[in-house]
């Protein structure tokens, strides 16, 4: 892990546009498709949709938006890394918080495409428990479930 300080903290809207703007390039990055939503909506959806079902919280290092999770006690619905800050440890340490406030089980979707994410959470205990294709993007996804052993 960097030398420099990460500090996981609550959501600040203060940080929206750095965030989305994270959110998207990771996105694209993991499953090569353009964002279909423009920034001025995907802000909005992270400060007024996204709050009303889960806590968002986000990974900082120095200021800088580095990671985002938003999660509940039994759904993981976003989790991503900032590009350059990949494979250090960050997904690891905003996932061990998460399991750790759990209600012992969680679940989640990822792309198909998305193998990086899917050696993750294989790797953290997660198992298949479906495939589909019920997202926006119109990509197969696979449902994921961690139970506490």
């Amino acid at each position: 892990m960097n030398q420099r300080k990460i500090i996981i903290v609550q959501y600040d809207p203060k940080y929206a546009e750095q965030t989305v703007k994270m959110w998207r390039i990771s996105k694209e990055r993991a499953i090569g498709q353009k964002e279909s939503h423009n920034l001025e909506s995907h802000i909005y959806f992270l400060n007024h949709i996204l709050p009303q079902q889960f806590q968002v919280d986000l990974a900082l290092m120095e200021e800088k938006v580095i990671g985002m999770i938003a999660y509940n006690e039994k759904e993981i619905n976003q989790l991503y890394v900032h590009v350059d800050y990949q494979g250090i440890g960050i997904g690891q340490l905003l996932l061990n918080k998460i399991k750790a406030q759990s209600s012992g089980k969680l679940r989640l979707y990822t792309f198909e495409v998305n193998k990086n994410a899917q050696q993750f959470y294989e790797k953290n205990g997660f198992k298949v428990m479906g495939r589909g294709c019920e997202n926006e993007e119109n990509l197969p996804d696979i449902q994921y479930e961690w139970n506490m052993e």
